[in-house]
């Protein structure tokens, strides 16, 4: 994927822990055409590499805008954006890359955002809004100081169909899933973006109230990497070596295969972005991720060595 150097123009507080980030391309060109959903992978001063969502209409060419979180429990990431990204600092970042698109053959559209996961939602909503799409909107935030672009959705041409629902607020205005999500319709299609406690209790309401899993998008900003009691140790080979590789119980794949000195690339590191995302000659996965489908995940041929690890005793990979 080529790289784009950026020049950050504006550094906003949106909101209580949330900063915006206007990002213009550095010799003052256009900058590379974007489709609603895309995100875009930012190399942070500290060496790490994170992916955040684009926030703005995919109709503008001079910048890229994408907001950030400060997470408490920040691995890195969050904390160097907020705390080492300046106004008129140059950043790399790759080009646009989608993996929550639109469904263009939808005769409805129903976005749910919460919290950070407005980002992915908000640029949808303008794109859907230029091309007089039929949707409907859903913003769930902790509390009204706690939402980013607030202002910028009121003043918005799509305005009245945005619906805001605060943690903090009067029981009625709360988002109630099993009533909004109760009679799934032919054509509708559903996207949901928020953290994963949300986003988990939003599809499970989906899925019991029937709506077909081919309308169902979803993108997770994080999610939950933890051992399991009943993980053991396994083997990975190499396909091009025939090197065996033993992965231990308290290893992920990436971390045993970089030991023995062989480069995975990584980037979220909790089966979120795919970067790592590795091809599987034999063996079963056990997939822990969030970001392959389970139609992809139950064809057993890939998977994410970040977080994954083997139901078989050993796993042959394509590397």
């Amino acid at each position: 994927m080529s790289s784009l150097q950026v020049r950050v123009a504006r550094k906003v507080v949106e909101a209580l822990d949330i900063c915006s980030f206007e990002l213009v391309a550095a010799d003052g060109r256009p900058l590379p055409p974007f489709s609603a959903g895309s995100h875009v992978d930012v190399q942070l001063p500290n060496g790490l590499t994170r992916q955040y969502s684009l926030a703005n209409d995919p109709t503008e060419s001079h910048r890229y805008l994408i907001a950030v979180l400060r997470d408490a429990a920040s691995r890195g990431g969050s904390a160097a954006m907020h705390d080492a990204v300046h106004e008129g600092d140059l950043l790399t970042i790759s080009a646009p890359k989608n993996h929550f698109p639109l469904a263009h053959d939808a005769s409805r559209h129903l976005l749910l955002a919460g919290g950070i996961g407005v980002t992915p939602i908000l640029c949808m909503a303008e794109r859907l809004a230029t091309i007089g799409a039929a949707f409907e909107m859903h913003y769930c935030t902790r509390s009204r100081a706690r939402t980013a672009f607030h202002g910028r959705i009121h003043a918005s041409a799509f305005a009245e169909r945005v619906h805001f629902h605060f943690d903090d607020g009067e029981a009625a205005q709360r988002l109630d899933p099993s009533a909004l999500l109760a009679a799934p319709q032919a054509g509708t299609h559903l996207y949901v973006c928020g953290p994963k406690g949300f986003i988990d209790a939003v599809l499970g309401t989906a899925r019991a109230c029937g709506w077909p899993e081919a309308a169902l998008h979803v993108e997770y900003f994080s999610a939950d990497v933890a051992p399991h009691d009943g993980d053991a140790p396994f083997e990975v080979q190499l396909a091009s070596t025939g090197r065996v590789v033993v992965v231990p119980r308290e290893r992920s794949v990436v971390q045993a295969l970089a030991d023995a000195g062989v480069e995975v690339p990584t980037s979220c590191e909790q089966g979120v972005c795919g970067t790592c995302l590795t091809r599987v000659l034999a063996g079963v996965p056990d997939h822990r991720d969030v970001y392959l489908t389970p139609e992809e995940q139950a064809a057993n041929d890939q998977f994410t060595p970040c977080c994954s690890r083997a139901k078989t005793p050993r796993l042959v990979l394509d590397l």
